[in-house]
């Protein structure tokens, strides 16, 4: 029996890492915003720039959970926050183009819940 030398004495990719790495970039993707409260504010998001308290009564997000979740997602410049300072501050978020870049999958994870969930 005779075997192969790993792929990093050889230099080549075996095809159990390259399988690997293409799930990496699912798994990977999944972390930055596969969480329920993510999912929840970005789908939201998508109809365009809204106010934290517009968002709490959208989610049913406590205030704390969302404050949460926003910053996670602009420290992941998915979403963007824009102050404004007048009388009373309001904070509004809408999605960044990387965030935006999200909607065509939503689109698809909609269709495929419509086509095989019950």
């Amino acid at each position: 029996m005779t075997t192969q030398p790993p792929a990093a004495e050889s230099g080549e990719t075996t095809e159990v890492e390259h399988l690997n790495a293409d799930v990496c970039n699912v798994v990977g993707s999944l972390e930055k915003v596969g969480s329920k409260w993510k999912l929840i504010v970005l789908n939201d998001l998508r109809d365009g720039e809204t106010r934290f308290n517009e968002l709490k009564r959208s989610t049913g997000a406590s205030s704390y959970t969302l404050s949460r979740v926003l910053d996670d997602l602009e420290d992941e410049g998915l979403i963007e926050n824009r102050k404004e300072f007048e009388s009373p501050v309001a904070s509004y978020y809408a999605l960044t183009e990387k965030g935006d870049a999200l909607c065509p999958v939503f689109e698809a994870l909609d269709e495929w819940g419509e086509d095989w969930l019950e």
